[in-house]
């Protein structure tokens, strides 16, 4: 897959599961080798309901040249997902106000991801409140319109975008992105990009056999497996 050049920008892939989800077998040492790759400079490690994995990526771009960690995770709430964004310690609560308050409190910012996988029809206003940032991007998603739709919605309530992978295998690895152009590659300067909503996204989503078979096949074998051993 190609994708326009970019110079002096941090182009990132702000949803990526490595070992530490359930249905992921990837390591972040591999993350990052594969991401460079594929031309970014930087990802946000976003397992499911823990920071393990960013932390662990994070110490291995330490000794990186032009490479950033994002440190994140992504929330299952009694709503639905919730990415929190530089976070530093674990999300403890489960309780979709109380995730916010948390991801908050430690001075990161709340991410709602793919919308319309999450919600099938209205997303609740309180959900859309009480967000920073909306995924208007997402390469695991059944057919594009509802990416267009995400996009629609960030832009009729004034919410910044960014686009992710949500990849759980390396080839899926950049298959979603976010450009940020004349951003150093240090968090503080990611994160006002972002707030500022000065990102591009940019992607392409998965063939339906295979966002099929990963979501419904491959995703919960390897769940299965993992919860049994």
């Amino acid at each position: 897959m190609k994708f326009e050049d970019h110079a002096n920008a941090a182009i990132i892939d702000f949803h990526v599961h490595s070992k530490y989800s359930p249905d992921s077998t990837l390591s972040p040492r591999k993350i990052i080798k594969v991401a460079r790759r594929k031309g970014l400079n930087g990802v946000a490690v976003t397992d499911h309901d823990t920071i393990k994995g960013s932390l662990e990526a994070f110490e291995i771009a330490k000794s990186e040249k032009d490479f950033v960690v994002i440190i994140g995770a992504e929330i299952k709430t009694n709503i639905g997902d919730v990415i929190g964004l530089f976070l530093s310690q674990e999300i403890q609560s489960k309780e979709f106000s109380k995730v916010i308050n948390e991801i908050k409190k430690q001075g990161g910012i709340a991410v709602l991801p793919h919308p319309y996988r999450t919600f099938a029809g209205t997303v609740p206003s309180q959900v859309i409140a009480a967000v920073d940032i909306i995924e208007g991007f997402n390469a695991r998603v059944k057919n594009n319109s509802l990416n267009l739709k995400a996009q629609e919605l960030a832009m009729k309530f004034r919410k910044p975008m960014v686009g992710g992978s949500d990849a759980h295998f390396a080839h899926e690895i950049g298959n979603g992105r976010t450009i940020l152009a004349n951003t150093p590659l240090q968090p503080d300067a990611i994160k006002k990009a972002l707030l500022e909503g000065k990102a591009k996204i940019e992607g392409k989503i998965l063939p339906f056999f295979l966002y099929a078979s990963y979501e419904f096949g491959i995703g919960k074998v390897l769940r299965f497996i993992k919860k049994h051993l």
